[in-house]
């Protein structure tokens, strides 16, 4: 089998793509029914972003899907986008754009296959099962070549998994190691079997933090799929919004995509509320997957002790072990999920240079990078809130 037997080509709009066809890829552990394992690269999805106008012209994310064919069958597809910023990737290169401008070089627009806004791991090289290998050199073949064509500075595969990033290496793709933190469920029948891994003060310390979140002076309600009423999303979009003004400047989502996850997304979201007289005044989105919770937006109107630590991250281990889910992703950055029993985790992304001296440049950068991340991962996780254990329980 050689080259020629596929066909690659690019898609400006999910909607010249048959949505069978790319879950068969995306997420083919769902044809018989079932949660698929990442919901965030599902046609539904990312057509909620595009039809949202999330993504597409004026937002620097303009979608170029790629889809390799072979014989008249689709084998493989990645969420490919023009950017012409380094917003919302939570994976940052912006030291190296003003690198490589500095010296004469034009680093925007790039190319980026990612889910945007969204620092979640995942496959990011769809590939239909029995096809991994030689859809994924399609998509990166066909992607540096796109880039070539338009004389590009660079291809970014951001958030891709562990597999994903060991055959980007052996397909000549450099490789970053960074680290988020993740809650691993190990077994758990309750949230007491949880605390009775800590330590002593750390069990204490989260108890007295739940019963002053939960002391605010209401109630606290999870809500999923029928459960979820449109008024719903109206408090989710201001807790949005208000935080996505504080951390971005500009929230990255329009309104409009959160009827669009009403519409087609519903059975796939947790929101965790804490009401007053039936008026929420803060509440967190997290997304379902077969195995894993994914924490997403938070926001509030009013600010109460501890309600954000409730709300985000004990609410969501109540869910998480009630339905068997292996693990918690809690989004990007933040030490303070480390008292909580959030351990560090490897994050993985792929990159591309045009330029060969900026290529080797940046190579360099990453191999340092590299050993500083697996430090800081063992540092951190020798002060984790468990007991007297042994680290790699907690990887």
């Amino acid at each position: 089998m050689n080259d020629h037997d596929i066909k690659v080509s690019i898609h400006d709009s999910l909607s010249q793509i048959d949505a069978t066809e790319w879950d068969a890829c995306a997420c083919p552990e769902a044809s018989e029914g079932g949660r698929p394992e990442d919901p965030f690269t599902t046609y539904r999805f990312l057509k909620a972003l595009e039809d949202s106008r999330s993504v597409g012209v004026g937002t620097g994310w303009q979608p170029y899907y790629i889809r390799a064919e072979l014989d008249g069958q689709a084998i493989a597809f990645a969420p490919l986008f023009l950017k012409s910023h380094s917003q919302g990737e939570y994976i940052f290169d912006h030291n190296w754009a003003h690198a490589y401008e500095r010296a004469g070089g034009r680093y925007y627009p790039k190319l980026q296959i990612a889910v945007p806004f969204t620092p979640v791991t995942g496959r990011r090289f769809l590939t239909r099962p029995g096809f991994d290998d030689l859809g994924r050199a399609a998509l990166v073949q066909g992607a540096i070549q796109v880039a070539e064509n338009n004389r590009l500075s660079s291809l970014h595969a951001t958030f891709c998994n562990e597999t994903e990033s060991k055959a980007g290496d052996s397909l000549g793709l450099m490789t970053r190691r960074t680290q988020q933190y993740h809650w691993v469920n190990r077994e758990y029948q309750s949230f007491d079997d949880f605390l009775a891994d800590l330590s002593s003060r750390k069990r204490k310390s989260i108890r007295k933090e739940r019963r002053t979140a939960q002391d605010f002076g209401g109630q606290i309600t999870q809500f999923t799929g029928d459960q979820i009423k449109p008024h719903h999303w109206d408090a989710m979009w201001r807790f949005y919004q208000d935080t996505g003004a504080r951390k971005w400047g500009t929230p990255y989502l329009t309104r409009a995509f959160f009827d669009h996850v009403h519409t087609d997304l519903r059975d796939d979201v947790l929101l965790v509320f804490a009401e007053r007289d039936g008026v929420p005044v803060a509440g967190a989105m997290n997304l379902i997957g077969r195995s894993a919770l994914y924490g997403r937006y938070w926001g509030c109107s009013e600010h109460h002790p501890c309600l954000h630590f409730e709300l985000c991250y004990y609410q969501a281990m109540d869910f998480s072990i009630a339905h068997g889910l292996q693990r918690i992703e809690a989004g990007a950055q933040g030490e303070h999920k480390l008292a909580r029993g959030y351990m560090p985790a490897p994050t993985h992304s792929l990159h591309w240079m045009a330029d060969p001296g900026f290529s080797e440049a940046v190579g360099h950068y990453l191999e340092a990078e590299r050993a500083a991340v697996e430090e800081d991962i063992e540092i951190l996780t020798s002060y984790g809130p468990f007991k007297n254990t042994k680290v790699e329980d907690h990887q």
